[in-house]
């Protein structure tokens, strides 16, 4: 264990606090002791005899003894000197409220490159920070009032906002925390450096992260899968999305896997539920912490209300869940269990005469959950208290829902259809049961269906963790020089990707190139500038003789002279057409100086960057991987055979896709750039029609 994690060790678990400054020291102190902090609490400030009710030292070296855990609140340049002297004292963390650094810009960055120097091995958290909620101890760095309430096991929050931080802690939605720390400018410590010294903590349940961007993305996909492996998920809100590319490049690749693409990637990789907004947060962190992840999508919802069954069959089908249809027997049984008036479908509106009825709810839940589902939901309109003569019942429904999915096995959540009108009470009874208390009927089903891989992810990363792991990115130095398509083809045919037969010639040996390739033919000019071609007039398709070929020319030559006069026209590439293809794919790998290389699949043509229809994989991927970014697109329809054409060999179009990462793989320190755009899917293998290609040359 380095010197710095052992300091951050004992910022999270400390013996003594020191609160450094004015009124927000003190304000900070207080928040500490009210939290039932059983340890030590030191001020500091030259001024004052007494910060609050605490004893108050004039400086750091007056100290009893070297603070676990700091609190500083000064101005940015004395920030400096402060943090300097604890150092050299050998305090163990600090949490450096101040601001005034790198946010500023100019002057403020350099002061915050001062401050990483002199902090040496101290654990610094921030500046610009609101500050540390340690819910397991008591042991409050944070000026500011806060929600939450000591806890055994909860949550870990860690926020590169600091007011997302703050709003989060008064939450009124049930989610215990354990831990809840703003990261700051991140000036020594970053997001995955929280993350490794909590994974093993066990106070810790989950993990709930607020990130504008990662600073080490091999080292956080490490302790990701670490947590994971130890059923710690972990719940994402990624802000500051982009859709600029991460590199200037002229690929369409470029175009469609930028930053975010690249984040989704990892996320999905490493079995991360990304959620939107901070409510969808919430709900998903106590779906994951109270019922435990689905197990599948498949979705057995009950109400009392056509409305909400309505409602949770669009909803969820919009977010890909699935209500299995009911089986004869589950429909035999509750066609007994159920008044006359109730229809038998999943959503069951199981009617308001059960209401209330305990033994018969547990009947009728019960032969719904154990026909074929992977989780279970009970959606109720709770009045609020004030109104709720009858919330009692409502209880009694939920407890037998509780019975009922907890002999069957399967997570169970229960749904307000107002997030603001569950109760506080009700929620507390329910979670006390195992069921998630949910808020929010649109929330709801987004927690529902933003979890329901994580258990598959899980199993995938303690059976193949080695796949999983991010290489180190290698520097790239050097600027990506084209190929041209002849030669990229030729590299691409070297390592097993089919690629069309024809000839590169010279302007005037096309028409006997063509000849002896033999007709239709298509006929491209390339070489440097003519990346994108069909935007010059540079390529034509279907030629069916000499002449064709000859009219083809000049109409290409007379293009080019206009739209772009100063390319050179000296190379011409002849090639066989290719007939109806079932599909057109684009295949692209990006390079990018954060993430590594990534693969991108998508819809593919001249249309690709309108339709968008893309996934993205992190390099390198397995087959399984590859196959479920492929038939995650929506044109991967035309591949099985939509519409009554035959479908296509899928392992024989994987071990292309695979190919072309293998064939990736030696260039991951120079810079790779591919297109192949489009890839024809044929009914008996796909062929690389074309190619652009840009790495750093040896």
């Amino acid at each position: 264990m380095s010197a710095t994690r052992h300091n951050l060790e004992r910022l999270l678990s400390p013996r003594h606090a020191a609160f450094i400054g004015g009124e927000d020291a003190m304000h900070a102190a207080v928040r500490c002791a009210q939290g039932g902090f059983a340890g030590d609490i030191w001020g500091v400030n030259p001024r004052r005899s007494t910060l609050g009710d605490f004893p108050c030292f004039r400086s750091v070296g007056d100290l009893p003894a070297p603070p676990d855990a700091v609190f500083l609140a000064v101005p940015s340049a004395t920030a400096v000197d402060v943090v300097a002297q604890l150092a050299a004292l050998g305090a163990g963390g600090v949490v450096c409220y101040t601001a005034g650094f790198r946010e500023l810009g100019g002057v403020g960055a350099e002061l915050e490159k001062v401050l990483a120097e002199v902090a040496g091995d101290l654990a610094l958290v921030g500046p610009n920070v609101f500050g540390l909620l340690n819910y397991v101890s008591g042991a409050h760095l944070w000026p500011y009032a806060h929600g939450g309430k000591r806890v055994e096991r909860g949550v870990a929050l860690v926020s590169q906002s600091g007011m997302f931080s703050g709003y989060v802690t008064t939450n009124q939605r049930s989610v215990a925390f354990s831990y809840v720390i703003g990261s700051g400018n991140q000036t020594c410590l970053g997001v995955e450096d929280y993350l490794e010294a909590l994974v093993h903590n066990p106070a810790v349940n989950a993990f709930g992260l607020y990130v504008e961007a990662l600073r080490d993305i091999p080292r956080f996909a490490e302790i990701a899968i670490e947590a994971l492996a130890r059923n710690k998920p972990i719940v994402v809100l990624k802000g500051g999305v982009s859709e600029v590319g991460a590199s200037s490049t002229v690929t369409h690749t470029g175009s469609l896997a930028g930053t975010d693409a690249f984040y989704q990637a990892l996320f999905d990789r490493l079995g991360i539920v990304r959620v939107a907004t901070p409510s969808q947060m919430l709900e998903t962190l106590k779906l994951l912490t109270v019922a435990g992840a689905p197990n599948g999508k498949k979705l057995a919802a009950f109400t009392c209300s056509g409305g909400d069954a309505a409602m949770v069959a669009d909803g969820g089908s919009l977010l890909g869940l699935e209500f299995p249809r009911v089986s004869l027997s589950a429909r035999n049984t509750l066609n007994e269990l159920l008044p006359p008036i109730a229809s038998v479908a999943n959503p069951l509106d199981y009617t308001t005469p059960l209401w209330g009825n305990e033994q018969a709810l547990t009947q009728v839940f019960d032969a719904l959950v154990r026909d074929d589902c992977d989780m279970a939901l009970l959606v109720q309109d709770y009045p609020p208290l004030d109104m709720a003569h009858d919330v009692a019942m409502y209880r009694t429904d939920a407890r037998a829902f509780a019975a009922a999915t907890a002999a069957a096995g399967v997570p169970a959540a229960v749904c307000s259809v107002l997030a603001e009108n569950f109760d506080a009470e009700s929620r507390s009874l329910i979670s006390q049961q195992g069921v998630a208390p949910l808020q929010g009927l649109g929330d709801a089903l987004m927690a529902i269906a933003a979890s329901t891989n994580v258990k598959e992810r899980r199993q995938c990363i303690v059976s193949n963790r080695d796949e999983l792991r991010l290489p180190p990115v290698q520097a790239i130095n050097g600027t990506p020089l084209a190929v041209d398509e002849w030669h990229g083809k030729q590299l691409l045919s070297a390592a097993g990707i089919e690629v069309p037969r024809g000839h590169c010639v010279a302007l005037d040996a096309v028409e006997d190139a063509a000849d002896a390739l033999g007709y239709p033919v298509v006929v491209k000019f390339i070489g440097t500038g003519f990346e994108h071609k069909t935007d010059l007039g540079a390529v034509r398709v279907g030629l069916e003789n000499r002449a064709a070929v000859s009219h083809a020319l000049v109409e290409m030559v007379s293009s080019i002279s206009e739209i772009a006069p100063s390319l050179v026209v000296d190379q011409v590439l002849v090639e066989e057409m290719i007939h109806a293809p079932v599909a057109q794919l684009l295949v692209g790998v990006q390079s990018d100086p954060q993430f590594g290389q990534a693969l991108t699949l998508a819809s593919g043509g001249t249309l690709v960057e309108l339709v968008r229809d893309s996934q993205t994989l992190l390099l390198p991927s397995s087959r399984s991987d590859i196959e479920w970014a492929l038939m995650s697109l929506r044109c991967s329809a035309l591949l099985q055979g939509y519409r009554g054409q035959g479908a296509v060999d899928i392992t024989a179009l994987i071990d292309v896709l695979y190919a072309v990462t293998v064939f990736s793989e030696p260039y991951r320190s120079r810079g790779l750039e591919l297109d192949i755009n489009p890839l024809f899917v044929l009914n008996d293998g796909p062929v690389a029609a074309d190619v652009l290609l840009r790495f750093i040359p040896d």
